[in-house]
């Protein structure tokens, strides 16, 4: 049996993407979308020069330790100073404020000595001190976030401060989910002894709306082609960008994914990979939608889900974040040799002593939702990879 890589995998199903189209959004709907076109600045911020601190603004070429000025205003945050500061005069200013003309500097107020309308200081002063310049941020026509970003709270506020009250992000990628299979019922059903609760779509919606994506809910389809072919027709005139069936991607006598998606005119491009959960994984592109049929066990659903899926959405979003952060852990303990599939180990990571640590739990089993739960990140074991011994370090994938 010929296994793909999960690199080789990634790379084919990544390659000939579309991405998504543009559409424009108020800024108060942009939180979590992702930006579709560079975005500059429509303004310069600051406009003007601004004092950073409270204090009086000066001359600092003109003025001296010790030497009294006269204080003939002030300047406050959008209230600034309308005169000229000549030599031997001073502005009391605010932090906010704009600087006056004829001055260049700041001297705090906790190095200023008043008496009525005279001030002295104790402190140095020097062109520049405490005052932010004229584009200290950003100027007009500035670059101030790329097309790929996924808007979140600072870049919310940089938009805004460069004053732009709407913007192009692209289109959410609709994800259609079938969970494929005679022995599933929804959640809140009635499951016949010989049944289980159907969880995989539950899970992967969401995983779905953290990358980025729209899912489109197709409920289950029973172990038969033609309402199969059904189904995955109706994500595809629903305008699904990617048709995602779940279960019946393996070789069994019930196992209809691939018929089913070749019928419809799906060109397979790839079938199984050295993987551990995860290995029955199919890849295909009907027209310009994307199809995946994942294996029907909870846990491989779902690592596959996070190896391949959200990176698919994240790929036809243009994001520059596309595949799961690889981070480096010490493992709490020992791990057998590993064989030809790669093995993501379901474990708990934390920091300890400043250390990133990882302990990979006792129960395995692609079926066991209560350890996936219970795990924050996946320890990789990579094809082949020798016995491991407790303080050594793996690469993982936090979740």
């Amino acid at each position: 049996m010929t296994l793909i890589s999960v690199e080789a995998a990634q790379s084919e199903l990544l390659s000939a993407l579309k991405l998504t189209g543009g559409e424009r959004v108020p800024l108060s709907e942009a939180g979590g979308r992702v930006l579709a076109a560079d975005l500059e600045a429509r303004r310069t911020q600051p406009p003007v020069s601004l004092s950073s601190m409270d204090g009086y603004a000066i001359r600092a070429a003109i003025s001296t330790r010790d030497v009294w000025l006269r204080v003939i205003g002030e300047s406050a945050a959008g209230h600034g100073f309308a005169g000229a500061v000549n030599e031997g005069e001073a502005v009391r200013i605010f932090t906010g404020a704009p600087l006056p003309s004829g001055t260049d500097c700041v001297v705090i107020q906790e190095d200023a000595e008043r008496d009525l309308d005279r001030v002295r200081f104790n402190g140095v002063s020097s062109p520049g001190l405490n005052v932010r310049p004229r584009g200290f941020d950003f100027n007009e026509g500035d670059i101030g976030l790329q097309a790929g970003v996924r808007l979140g709270f600072a870049a919310l506020g940089l938009i805004a401060a460069m004053n732009h009250e709407s913007l192009l992000v692209r289109r959410r990628p609709r994800v259609a989910l079938i969970a494929s299979g005679d022995e599933l019922v929804p959640p809140g059903g009635d499951p016949q002894p010989n049944q289980i609760i159907a969880s995989s779509s539950v899970a992967l919606s969401h995983l779905v709306r953290e990358a980025g994506g729209e899912p489109i809910d197709l409920s289950i389809a029973p172990d038969d082609l033609g309402l199969l072919r059904r189904r995955i027709r109706r994500g595809l005139d629903d305008g699904a960008d990617i048709v995602v069936v779940i279960g019946g991607a393996s070789v069994g006598d019930h196992d209809y994914t691939r018929a089913a998606l070749e019928a419809e005119g799906a060109a397979i491009g790839f079938w199984k990979v050295a993987m551990r959960p995860g290995k029955p994984l199919m890849h295909g592109r009907i027209g310009e939608s994307e199809v995946l049929g994942l294996p029907g066990n909870p846990v491989s659903t779902l690592v596959c889900g996070v190896l391949f899926l959200a990176p698919l959405i994240r790929a036809m979003l243009g994001r520059n974040d596309i595949l799961p952060e690889i981070s480096a852990a010490i493992v709490e303990k020992a791990l057998q040799p590993n064989d030809m599939r790669r093995d993501y180990l379901r474990g708990q990571a934390l920091m300890k002593d400043g250390q990133l640590r990882v302990t990979p739990l006792a129960r395995q089993d692609s079926s066991l939702m209560r350890t996936l739960a219970a795990a924050n990140a996946l320890v990789i074991r990579p094809e082949y990879a020798p016995a491991m011994s407790a303080g050594e370090t793996a690469d993982i994938i936090r979740l």
